[in-house]
């Protein structure tokens, strides 16, 4: 995208796009810093020959890239009219939303602007919001049905969106309590041998459910909270034997629970509450021989009303770009070797 003093006459079968910056909104919110974000349309649309004049920015070229030029510059105008600042980030999933949609690929109504303005909680500054489709109709989904399953890989959002949807639910009084738990499986590694007593021994498996949790509230009211019982963080065995009314439940890691486990998790269930179940079933870390319990349940559960599944992917990663591409390579090799997360067909019993 070039800043230009003239916009090009579209030439025979190509199209022209005009639009207009309201005076309200400083050009740098829509151009970005350094022209960052004008650097990534032009990037996105090689078609269309984008000029800047003034607070007017126009469009030449094939007619339906000048179109998503069009869509993408009204939709941006839409966040920012919230107050909401446009990133590179933002940019680039609004495009891929907007090209979906066009390409038939898109299954529903909602926009880049829609998905982009939700605000789930506001803590310390900072606004938690999903940045993704699938986040938006996982959040969706949450609200909607008493127990959910946010599935997908590392970085997706999955625990991060539940733990504001649980504390939000919390500060509006829609449950008394929130409980936070996580089965004490070693990811490869043997932790039974570090010293200390038992929760010293259970906190590192406990320990991104705190940092979460450090991310939404106050730091100092969490001491507080969990000796009241308001917030409780346990490992899984420790829900046996239990009815949990009037809470919103989190399992993290459910990829590594067994049927047993999760059956057991699951009719803990009690009035006036609500479970979410999050996990990544391309991870698991179950002994050999042990079957996850968070593929089995997706045979059982699937399709019972007031159970929702919501499947996150690659394209929903909010980390580093680059630990998406991670997990597409090793999606790629495992379809192409026959293996299971690198692991070859003779070590994959170790991965049920």
């Amino acid at each position: 995208m070039t800043q230009t003093p003239t916009a090009h006459t579209p030439a025979q079968g190509q199209s022209r796009a005009q639009f207009t910056v309201p005076a309200t909104h400083p050009m740098v919110t829509v151009l970005g810093s350094r022209d960052a974000l004008l650097r990534v349309i032009e990037k996105a649309f090689p078609a269309a020959d984008i000029h800047v004049r003034g607070n007017e920015i126009s469009a030449v070229g094939d007619a339906r890239e000048v179109a998503l030029v069009q869509r993408l510059l009204d939709e941006m105008m839409l966040v920012l009219r919230t107050g909401q600042p446009m990133t590179e980030d933002a940019v680039e999933r609004s495009i891929a939303m907007l090209r979906a949609s066009e390409n038939g690929e898109g299954d529903g109504p909602e926009t880049p602007a829609e998905v982009l303005t939700q605000n789930i909680l506001s803590s310390r500054g900072r606004t938690i919001r999903p940045k993704t489709l699938n986040q938006k109709r996982y959040v969706d989904a949450i609200d909607k049905h008493t127990i959910v399953f946010g599935i997908g890989p590392a970085g997706t959002g999955k625990t991060y969106l539940a733990m504001a949807k649980a504390v939000q639910a919390l500060q509006a009084k829609q449950v008394s309590r929130i409980i936070l738990t996580r089965p004490a499986v070693e990811a490869g590694e043997r932790l039974g041998f570090l010293p200390g007593t038992l929760y010293d021994k259970i906190d590192p498996y406990l320990r991104p459910l705190y940092d979460a949790l450090h991310d939404m509230l106050d730091p100092d009211s969490i001491p507080r909270l969990m000796a009241a019982g308001t917030i409780e963080v346990a490992p899984l065995a420790y829900m046996r034997g239990r009815t949990l009314n009037d809470a919103f439940i989190i399992l993290d890691e459910a990829q590594n629970t067994s049927a047993e486990q999760m059956k057991m998790f699951l009719t803990r269930l009690g009035f006036e509450s609500k479970i979410v179940v999050t996990g990544d079933v391309t991870q698991v870390d179950l002994p050999s021989g042990t079957k996850s319990g968070l593929r089995q349940v997706q045979d059982i559960l699937e399709g019972l009303d007031d159970v929702h599944f919501s499947r996150l992917t690659s394209q929903d990663v909010v980390r580093h770009k680059l630990v998406g591409r991670i997990v597409d390579a090793y999606e790629k090799y495992d379809s192409q070797n026959g293996t299971e997360n690198g692991a070859h067909s003779g070590a994959r019993s170790k991965r049920k």
